[in-house]
């Protein structure tokens, strides 16, 4: 949807097995193609993946939906003090994750069969 010189380098490196494909890589390859400001861009993210994980649960656990809607309420401020702690990282942190949750994504991804797509 949004083609640029930066995103066909970006897909030839994958296709070519010189860089991993992940999607938060190819977000940030759109947004800056695109002129997204870094705080907006880290906003819209994190936001999507709130969202994301917060539908999830409205699916599994079940949360309900006026439930997942005030987890999205109160999560602006949570997004918004993630985005400040961004700003002081450092390259020492690229890459920090919570390896379980990481896990179990690895293990759905390849599920036989799913209860829905995520």
């Amino acid at each position: 949807m949004f083609p640029s010189p930066a995103l066909d380098l970006y897909r030839e490196l994958v296709t070519t097995g010189r860089a991993a494909g992940h999607q938060p890589l190819a977000f940030a390859v759109v947004a800056r193609s695109l002129g997204v400001p870094l705080q907006e861009a880290l906003a819209a993210y994190l936001f999507a993946t709130v969202t994301s994980l917060t539908q999830n649960a409205v699916r599994a656990i079940p949360l309900g939906q006026n439930a997942g809607q005030r987890v999205l309420r109160k999560a602006h401020d949570n997004v918004a003090a993630a985005i400040a702690t961004i700003a002081h990282l450092t390259a020492d942190d690229f890459g920090a994750v919570s390896p379980g949750l990481e896990i179990s994504q690895m293990r759905h991804e390849r599920q036989r069969a799913r209860m829905f797509m995520s």
